[in-house]
C-alpha cells in the first residue's frame, strides 16, 4: 500500500479501503511505510524534522548513562509498540500499534522481534508543530 505523501498524520481511508486495520496488516506492509494504527484507524507518520532528530539523538545519547547499572533498556523510534496486546493475542486482534520517540523497558519479556507488547515503563515524546495535535489528543489518551 502506497500512502499519499500529502496526507500528514491524518486518518487515511477511502471507500475502497479497509476501514479497520490490525497488526496483521502492519506485518504485510513495506517497512518504509511509517504508519500507526489506533483503534483500527490508520495514521500516516510525517517524517521528523532535523531539529526533532537532533533532540532525539541527544536524549538517546544521554539516556544510557542515566540508566547505567540498572536492568532496563531504552529504545528510540522507529520501534513498534502494541499497547494493548496480551499474551496469546493474535495479530488480527491487535488494532493499536504506535511508534514512540523514546521509551524505557524494565520487563524484557515484553520485547519480541516486532517491538514491544504492552505499555512501556517510561515514554518520551518530542513534540513538533506537525505532530502536536496528534500527540496531545490521540497518543496521550492512549498512554
Amino acid at each position: 500500500m502506497k500512502l499519499d505523501d500529502k496526507v500528514r498524520r491524518n486518518h487515511i481511508a477511502s471507500p475502497a479501503e479497509k476501514l479497520h486495520y490490525t497488526f496483521a496488516d502492519c506485518l504485510a506492509w513495506d517497512e518504509s511505510e511509517r504508519v500507526e494504527i489506533v483503534d483500527g484507524k490508520m495514521f500516516m507518520m510525517v517524517p521528523p524534522s532535523r531539529f526533532h532528530q537532533e533532540i532525539l539523538m541527544e536524549l538517546t545519547r544521554h539516556l544510557p548513562t542515566s540508566l547505567k547499572g540498572r536492568t532496563v533498556r531504552s529504545y528510540p523510534a522507529p520501534f513498534g509498540m502494541r499497547l494493548f496486546e496480551n499474551d496469546g493475542s493474535a495479530p488480527e486482534e491487535i488494532d493499536t500499534v504506535v511508534e514512540l520517540d523514546i521509551f524505557v523497558v524494565c520487563d524484557k519479556s515484553k520485547l519480541d522481534e516486532h517491538g514491544r507488547k504492552g505499555a512501556p515503563d517510561l515514554i518520551m515524546e518530542i513534540l513538533s508543530p506537525s505532530s502536536l495535535r496528534y500527540n496531545r489528543l490521540i497518543e496521550l489518551n492512549l498512554y
